[in-house]
């Protein structure tokens, strides 16, 4: 029999018993048969490899945004080999514009330990595949799952919805025991054969049917048994956090030009927001007199100064007032070239740019 668990916030959940846990996996299975996903770039040669780098790139972005992304990706680098080889500019470069990008970076680094203290070979049990940088339980179980059959649950954002709702999952995922619960769910539903086809039919629903809002339930094998659609409001599962008002940071850009047109851009640190991208120099909003970056170097305000651009992150917004300067004099000889770089906006180098810098120099030189 099901059992009910407190845990969770609000009312019991029930964990369903075998027989309805067999129903489920069926009805998904069939459904995903002839409605489901098959021709995804990383399902034509699902080797660990390029399945491990679909999945990072979907933890923060829908499919149809990561394809063009990954395949270009997979162009550049189409082994791990070639991955951890990679300098990591160029791994930043081909990343630009995807955003989170903590993830490029923790691809770079997990396939440099692969090559390192796994002799090459993508590892192939759970434990091994968490302890690299930037993969979790979910993401883990989920390579093992679609590369080599192994049965283990996944917890995505989409089996998330899936689950909150089928089972009417009271309060935020991202609180322990909620998510307890729904990993809880997750391991029951999850059958011992077809382990592949299930997990991709169980995020293909999430993605397509079961969506955020407005989901299409008419269309959905689960509708019979979804809780949440017998109680005639769907889209109130999974609860939300609360959100509390972005705070808004200001900063000023150095637009620093050269004779010819060359924007100077500085690297930011390896880690905080953009770590490791490209960016232009930054001053403290309101300074009227910032210092040139480059050491013994003059410069002049050489207005007009473009407009100032408002770009979002996840817990704040940052409104970017940029300052157009040209330099005085010639700066051969003070120029760190891991620090500091001349940018040709009219032909640019492959480097790293985060889209709003990338959307600001476009905007200027366009």
């Amino acid at each position: 029999m099901a059992r009910r668990l407190a845990s969770c916030p609000g009312p019991a959940v029930e964990i369903p018993d075998a027989a309805r846990a067999r129903r489920f996996a069926r009805d998904l299975l069939d459904w995903h048969a002839v409605h489901g996903r098959h021709d995804l770039p990383w399902q034509l040669d699902p080797t660990p490899y390029r399945v491990w780098i679909s999945e990072i790139m979907l933890q923060q972005t829908q499919v149809s945004a990561a394809i063009p992304y990954y395949r270009r990706f997979l162009r550049r680098f189409p082994s791990l080999e070639r991955l951890a080889a990679a300098d990591v500019d160029d791994v930043m470069h081909q990343w630009s514009g995807l955003g989170y990008y903590a993830r490029a970076r923790n691809l770079h680094r997990a396939a440099g330990i692969v090559m390192r203290e796994f002799g090459g070979k993508f590892p192939d049990n759970l434990d091994a595949i968490m302890s690299l940088p930037g993969i979790g339980r979910s993401t883990a179980g989920a390579i093992l799952a679609f590369c080599h059959g192994q049965r283990h649950p996944i917890l995505d954002g989409n089996v998330k919805r899936v689950l909150a709702r089928c089972f009417a999952v009271p309060g935020y995922p991202g609180d322990a025991p909620v998510a307890n619960v729904l990993w809880e769910l997750s391991d029951r539903l999850t059958p011992e054969k077809g382990v592949a086809q299930y997990t991709q039919a169980i995020m293909d629903l999430g993605a397509t049917v079961c969506t955020r809002s407005r989901p299409d339930c008419d269309a959905c094998p689960l509708v019979t048994d979804c809780l949440a659609f017998e109680q005639g409001d769907p889209a109130a599962y999974p609860g939300r956090r609360a959100k509390p008002e972005r705070p808004l940071r200001e900063v000023q850009m150095l637009l620093i030009e050269d004779a010819a047109g060359n924007v100077l851009l500085e690297k930011r640190p390896p880690t905080g927001i953009w770590g490791g991208l490209w960016s232009l120099p930054e001053a403290p909003a309101g300074k009227r007199r910032p210092a040139c970056p480059l050491p013994g170097v003059r410069m002049l305000a050489a207005g007009p100064d473009p407009e100032p651009l408002r770009h979002g992150f996840t817990h704040f917004e940052l409104l970017i007032r940029p300052r157009r300067y040209r330099l005085t004099g010639p700066v051969d000889g003070v120029m760190d070239g891991d620090s500091h770089l001349w940018y040709n906006p009219l032909e640019p180098q492959p480097v790293g740019l985060p889209a709003a810098i990338r959307r600001l120099l476009s905007g200027v030189h366009g």
